[in-house]
């Protein structure tokens, strides 16, 4: 896309100067030469970023900077100071510009900050345009893969059937969030979606959740209660890790997908529900089934669609959109205002393993905004296992097993590595004493002469 940009400087040599640059660099580009000037024309024509001198009659940049954002938030504004005047830029900032350029300015500043305003351009207008394209069908489910296309596919081909999902996944990948959107983008979106996590209740409490029971059918039963099914009719039922399902219960459940009727607990009147049922597991159940701990005609009988969502160190092509909706999500939740991720981060992300797949991506990223002091996330920002996380070749550098002390040393060497050999900054990021390094470096023989 050719991002279009308006400059607003009065004087004239550094205006032309300016305009040059950037249309040599590929932007469509128009100026002005006050602040006055440049409301009237922003108001008549939209402009992706403005490229402002701080110092102007009348108007100053900062005041420009104001009315700017209340017509249009999304533009990205550029401030331009003289060099010694940062605490200017600063407030400019903290009032919502995306950057600022010391003078004198150069070409090839103007072009490496040009660049990363549009890669963050390129990186809010992919992620409007999906969630604006999914927010409805898919509930936030974010990605651009081929694999992800293909999940897409599926949940708008099965949403309206009234077939059983098994969707399989690692933790972490979002099993919830598809059993979510294939409800919402079915005819049941106006009913009840409910959720029962089978490993998360005593064994004990599992029939009593699913089924409801009458007032008095056991010790506990104060009054008459009504199961997931019950809530569930007309919509859907989420029975999350099925896999830990009790065997015995396996076959009440079976009877119910079968016949879609059941009693409560001390009741003898049979109940009529229709309801939808989406099942989740992280387990391999055709190796639960062999071990006699999953019935198999409870499992063919649920794997009618099977849908699996693979790791996402499998769809790395999705790190980044995910990456800028999670920081976009936690600025809104905790009033800040990060604007993105730094490209040496962001490389360290596609590299990095992610076992805990999106849901580790997600914590991060929230730890990040929520500590972060600056307004682009950077490697300083995260833990120090994200820098050390994979080695050049891709692994991870440490050879399991190993004993504590080799690991110990692995940690001590990257971490000095990642603070480009300052022990004392690597000291402050394990936590240990500049002393301590010296020491341990003396015993494996890496004490410098």
């Amino acid at each position: 896309m050719k991002y279009s940009v308006l400059v607003v400087d009065d004087d004239k040599l550094v205006n032309e100067f300016l305009v040059e640059a950037l249309k040599r660099a590929g932007y469509e580009c128009e100026s002005v030469f006050s602040g006055e000037d440049a409301l009237v024309l922003f108001k008549q024509k939209e402009f992706d970023i403005v490229l402002s001198d701080f110092r102007m009659k009348e108007m100053d940049g900062v005041q420009l900077l104001k009315h700017i954002k209340n017509i249009n938030q999304k533009t990205a504004f550029i401030i331009m100071t003289a060099f010694g005047k940062v605490e200017t830029a600063v407030k400019a900032i903290k009032l919502g510009a995306y950057d600022f350029l010391l003078k004198p300015v150069t070409p090839e500043m103007i072009e490496h900050l040009m660049s990363r305003v549009t890669e963050m351009l390129d990186l809010k207008q992919e992620n409007q345009i999906m969630r604006q394209e999914l927010s409805d069908k898919f509930q936030n489910i974010i990605g651009k893969s081929k694999e992800m296309k293909e999940i897409f596919e599926l949940i708008e081909s099965v949403a309206s059937a009234r077939s059983t999902v098994m969707i399989t996944g690692t933790s972490g990948t979002g099993k919830e969030m598809v059993a979510r959107a294939i409800h919402y983008a079915s005819n049941r979106r106006d009913k009840p979606f409910i959720k029962l996590n089978c490993a998360a209740l005593p064994e004990n409490l599992v029939e009593a959740e699913l089924f409801g029971y009458e007032k008095g059918a056991f010790t506990d039963a104060k009054k008459t209660n009504r199961g997931r099914f019950e809530l569930a009719d007309g919509g859907t039922l989420l029975l999350d890790e099925i896999s830990e399902m009790p065997l015995n219960l396996q076959s009440k459940l079976l009877r119910v997908l079968q016949e879609r009727e059941f009693e409560r607990i001390g009741s003898a009147n049979t109940i009529s529900i229709d309801v939808r049922i989406i099942a989740t597991s992280n387990r391999n159940l055709k190796e639960f089934i062999a071990s006699g701990k999953f019935r198999e005609d409870l499992y063919y009988r649920l794997n009618v669609i099977p849908i699996h969502l693979c790791p996402l160190n499998e769809r790395a092509e999705d790190i980044p959109l995910l990456a800028q909706h999670f920081v976009e999500k936690y600025n809104k939740e905790n009033g800040k205002a990060i604007k993105g991720i730094d490209q040496t981060t962001m490389n360290l992300f596609m590299k990095y393993p992610w076992k805990g797949n999106v849901r580790e991506l997600e914590n991060l990223i929230e730890r990040a905004v929520v500590i972060a002091k600056h307004d682009i996330l950077t490697e300083d920002d995260f833990p120090i296992e994200l820098a050390i996380g994979m080695d050049s070749d891709g692994s991870t550098g440490l050879n399991v097993p190993m004993t504590i002390e080799e690991g110990t040393k692995f940690l001590i060497l990257k971490t000095i590595e990642k603070h480009n050999g300052n022990k004392s900054k690597a000291a402050d990021a394990l936590g240990i004493t500049a002393r301590t390094i010296r020491n341990k470096l003396a015993e494996y023989n890496m004490v410098e002469n």
